[in-house]
């Protein structure tokens, strides 16, 4: 493990691959940690690339470098710490490859700095959060589904996820991944990541936000703005659907319109939690996007 600073954080993360393979970025969502990726980047490490694996903030041994920065969990402020993490370590347009917060925080990034990013691996499409639509219902069946979201915006919501937050979250994994039997010690190993001393803060934030019921970060509003506006996304990608993930029915095959490069969708037999039960597959979409890539000369 090693760390890196930027303008917010002390990013810890996990690499594999050679220090100079081709570079790919994985990131996380809630409530998981960088092991859903440790089997694809076992794999894609063979394949030359050099991969790193973020704690996100407000996980694992990630930090705040100072009390006085706000502990958002916004999209801008997650995909910009991709950006920034790509920059300290030095990575050259990176193929960004994400799922859940990580998806949304990796789309939020090559939406934003297209001209930094070499390509995209996005379970659940186009994955950018349009605040103003959340701020209307959806159908019964799938407000049912978003049952913590709801319970998030209310203190008792805060209370609940700090008391009993593996409890709370080995409930999220088996609900959202039906087909997926994994064990104790699988669930443990990432609810380390849980007890971060800003994970509540963080998670609570970002669901607030997400609602229109929290402020974001002033500093980030020009970013939020230009989302707001579901900007293309340029760069080459490859989009990801589990077909058993209780999040997404129907699946994400109609954003396409939203990709303006090379773009193709995949979907596979899989919960939410896609990179960790299909890790072959999630692994072989990135390499796709590599292969194009090397078409087009840029890597």
């Amino acid at each position: 493990m090693r760390s890196v600073e930027t303008d917010a954080l002390r990013i810890a993360c996990l690499e594999q691959g050679p220090e100079d393979g081709w570079p790919v970025i994985l990131s996380h969502g809630f409530p998981y940690d960088v092991h859903a990726f440790d089997d694809v980047a076992s794999i894609l490490a063979r394949e030359g690339a050099r991969v790193v694996a973020p704690y996100a903030r407000g996980f694992g041994p990630t930090r705040f470098i100072s009390d006085t920065i706000m502990r958002s969990g916004q999209q801008a402020a997650r995909g910009r710490d991709i950006v920034q993490l790509a920059d300290a370590l030095g990575l050259e347009r990176p193929i960004l490859g994400g799922f859940d917060w990580g998806g949304n925080a990796s789309c939020a990034a090559a939406a934003l700095w297209p001209e930094r990013i070499g390509g995209l691996v996005s379970y659940a499409g186009y994955d950018v959060i349009d605040v103003s639509g959340q701020r209307h219902c959806v159908a019964p069946s799938l407000e049912r589904v978003f049952w913590y979201q709801h319970l998030f915006q209310t203190e008792r919501g805060r209370e609940c996820l700090a008391e009993h937050r593996s409890e709370l979250c080995r409930m999220l994994w088996r609900a959202w991944s039906p087909g997926w039997r994994f064990d104790e010690a699988t669930f443990a190993r990432s609810a380390a990541a849980f007890d971060n001393p800003d994970f509540v803060d963080v998670v609570i934030h970002c669901y607030r936000w997400v609602f229109g019921l929290a402020a974001g970060d002033p500093a980030l509003q020009p970013l939020e703005d230009r989302l707001a506006r579901k900007p293309a996304v340029t760069v080459p990608t490859v989009t990801l659907d589990g077909a058993a993930d209780p999040l997404k029915p129907g699946g994400t095959a109609g954003h396409a319109g939203l990709f303006a490069g090379p773009h193709e969708h995949r979907v596979v037999d899989a919960g939410h939690n896609l990179p960790q039960e299909q890790p072959r597959d999630f692994a072989d979409a990135v390499i796709k996007v590599r292969e194009w890539l090397r078409s087009l000369g840029w890597g």
